[in-house]
């Protein structure tokens, strides 16, 4: 049956404050191609069934802010029977995943190129099969706390669109954004967290792709978390 969801599409009037980067250094020829020339097939469309932009149905995962994209790259690699959307407004960070992509011959992954909270109203409820939120800026003033992207709000849609049993994992190398993670996640009601030891949160679960980034961090005594909470 289908349905119509013209109501939920975001529109200009929608627009919420956004607070990160949208563009970062002038991108190279080849990058900047890559947005004129991949990015359209490639673009999350909230007003389409997900089985249609896919062509297939299986289960489906939403990543908010995916940086470089070498984390969702990876997943994808790793999981070609699932699909992916990944939301990121940072310009540079859509090319770096669309290289990523291209280089791979990735085709379970689907991008939306600007705020999440603009296409969250849109999915439908209790089809996510997870979530991801890895390394998100930390904000650490408290002045900034609202900036934070775990406000209880994206809380309680991200509650609404993963199905139980599914997850929500989330990840920093930042002991500000640990503790509001950790503590914004454990406050709902709909997620529990799946830790019963230290080396549950101390070292990456092994479903999750190793990117730079994280070893960087490792090797200038950053030492990363993650948070793994299941769906209720």
């Amino acid at each position: 049956m289908s349905h119509d969801r013209s109501e939920t599409l975001p529109t200009p009037s929608q627009r919420l404050q956004f607070y990160g980067r949208r563009k970062g250094r002038p991108l190279r020829a080849s990058m900047q191609r890559l947005l004129d020339e991949a990015l359209p097939d490639l673009t999350f469309d909230p007003a389409s069934a997900l089985q249609r932009q896919f062509g297939r149905s299986a289960d489906c995962f939403l990543e908010i802010g995916f940086g470089g994209g070498e984390h969702l790259a990876g997943l994808a690699a790793m999981r070609p029977q699932d699909d992916f959307i990944g939301a990121e407004p940072f310009v540079n960070g859509v090319a770096s995943l669309l290289r990523h992509v291209t280089a791979q011959s990735l085709t379970n992954i689907r991008i939306w190129p600007d705020d999440v909270r603009l296409i969250l109203s849109s999915l439908p409820q209790g089809h996510l099969a997870g979530a991801y939120i890895m390394f998100p800026d930390p904000w650490p003033k408290r002045r900034h706390s609202a900036r934070r992207i775990l406000q209880p709000q994206i809380l309680n849609q991200l509650a609404a669109l993963i199905r139980p049993s599914g997850q929500l994992v989330l990840a920093s190398d930042d002991e500000t954004a640990k503790s509001w993670l950790l503590q914004a996640a454990m406050a709902h009601p709909a997620f529990v967290w799946q830790a019963r030891r230290p080396q549950d949160w101390q070292e990456r679960p092994s479903g999750l792709p190793e990117t730079r980034y994280m070893k960087k961090g490792d090797r200038e005594g950053r030492h990363s978390s993650w948070f793994v909470f299941n769906r209720i």
